[in-house]
């Protein structure tokens, strides 16, 4: 299946290297929209009826927000993707492709061995926000940080209960810590306004994590306009 890419602003499935992107030609039968200009991506591309598909990456949004909703019937060659990644992670090898109650199975079909051919994984799910993977573990890692608080045991020991109890590779604490807690509030925050789920509310930890860095960027900027200022 050929496809070509076209890239417009930052992409957080793609932002380096990857055989995906080695392996795009001029032009293709499939279309991959990369970065977060979405909009005046699909502008360049013009007509899209000729393509097998056309396949637009996603943050939260849905699809809908690009192709319009009506009925409950919308669909077309348009679908969106999202490669899973928690936090400041690497990327996974997970694509979560996003199709509507109409889109064509051929459309889906080609998208999916697109991403197959560049050795990523596909599962398909239906356009809601969040998708599928931060639905599911958004609440858990909530969950953790409102025990932590409560005091139900030490971070280590939540941590490693996990671990040894489950046999999962790394603690809810750790990991959050680790690949950021700002990012976990951005995630909860999008899906609690959309669904309205308490499950889905940030933790006080994570609400802290992302107020301080905002506090850290405001600094940065004062510090930059400063130093701005001496060399004037």
């Amino acid at each position: 299946m050929s496809y070509k890419i076209l890239s417009l602003g930052d992409s957080a499935s793609f932002p380096g290297a990857h055989p995906l992107l080695d392996k795009a030609e001029r032009d293709g039968d499939v279309a991959l929209v990369l970065g977060n200009r979405v909009p005046e991506a699909l502008e360049r591309l013009g007509k899209r009826d000729g393509y097998r598909a056309v396949v637009v990456e996603l943050d939260m949004e849905c699809l809908g927000v690009y192709t319009g909703e009506s009925r409950g019937e919308e669909g077309s060659n348009m679908l969106g993707f999202a490669r899973f990644r928690l936090g400041s992670d690497p990327a996974s090898n997970l694509i979560e492709l996003v199709r509507q109650p109409a889109t064509p199975q051929a459309a889906i079909d080609a998208a999916r061995r697109v991403f197959e051919s560049a050795g990523l994984q596909v599962a398909v799910c239906k356009d809601v926000p969040g998708r599928i993977l931060n639905r599911l573990i958004r609440p858990y890692y909530n969950a953790a940080l409102r025990r932590l608080d409560e005091g139900l045991a030490s971070a280590a020991d939540m941590d490693i209960t996990l671990k040894l109890g489950l046999g999962y590779p790394e603690g809810p604490i750790g990991l959050l810590e680790r690949t950021g807690l700002d990012r976990h509030y951005d995630v909860t925050q999008t899906l609690w306004e959309a669904y309205g789920d308490p499950g889905y509310v940030p933790a006080r930890r994570a609400q802290i994590a992302k107020q301080r860095a905002l506090v850290e960027a405001q600094v940065q900027a004062w510090t930059e306009r400063d130093d701005e200022i001496a060399d004037d």
